[in-house]
């Protein structure tokens, strides 16, 4: 049963214990045929986000052309390898992340950004939509100095933009610098793949994000 818990962020020593052992997953992507495990290509990039239940944000980001894999995890808390209960109790500090492979040389971090922005509510706190709880918090998870000032000034412009467009709630989108990734379970890898039918709860705003003048 939901409680008030979940809409705060544990601290480190009231986060339940880790675990051992990192996920079993099988390491091909369902989808898109790649590998979703490092090695990586060094001319790759990755990118982090979250956006509400990770099951619609991946099929949101697998399908866009120059996107190389994705995986589904935890991310932005405390307990290692944590199991999706233990996310679901509000009680690791993680939210619900997609990590996103891209080719730089065929979609830029700035598409991403882009797709992120356009595709959740990143103004709702530690809920979207009927989804409520700290692990559906809107993040971006920046694996590079670029990329964290790239997301910063994208936050900016879309502020911008849903203010002029008479949606002035402050943007709660954390944006920091990628803590460690932990796969989630083999079940929740390209879930909806697995189930076309299955539950997706993305809803962007309707505002598209400003160009980038620079």
């Amino acid at each position: 049963m939901f409680t008030d818990k979940k809409l705060t962020l544990v601290t480190a020593e009231q986060a339940l214990p880790g675990n051992s052992q990192p996920q079993r997953i099988n390491p091909q992507h369902r989808v898109l045929g790649s590998m979703m495990t490092p090695p990586f290509d060094s001319e790759l990039q990755l990118a982090y986000f979250a956006m509400g239940c990770f099951w619609g944000a991946e099929r949101l980001f697998w399908s866009l052309p120059g996107v190389v894999t994705t995986a589904v995890g935890y991310q932005g808390g405390y307990t290692e390898h944590a199991t999706y209960q233990q996310v679901c109790s509000g009680l690791t500090g993680h939210a619900e992340a997609v990590l996103v492979l891209f080719d730089p040389r065929l979609i830029s971090y700035s598409e991403l950004l882009c797709a992120f922005w356009q595709n959740h509510q990143p103004s709702q706190g530690m809920r979207q939509g009927a989804d409520r709880g700290s692990q559906y918090r809107s993040a971006i998870y920046c694996s590079c100095d670029a990329q964290l000032q790239q997301a910063e000034c994208s936050a900016q412009r879309y502020q911008q933009a849903l203010n002029e467009a008479g949606k002035t709630a402050p943007i709660t989108t954390e944006i920091i610098s990628a803590p460690i990734f932990y796969y989630a379970e083999d079940e929740h890898q390209q879930y909806l793949a697995k189930h076309p039918q299955g539950y997706c709860g993305l809803s962007g705003s309707g505002v598209c994000l400003p160009s980038d003048a620079n």
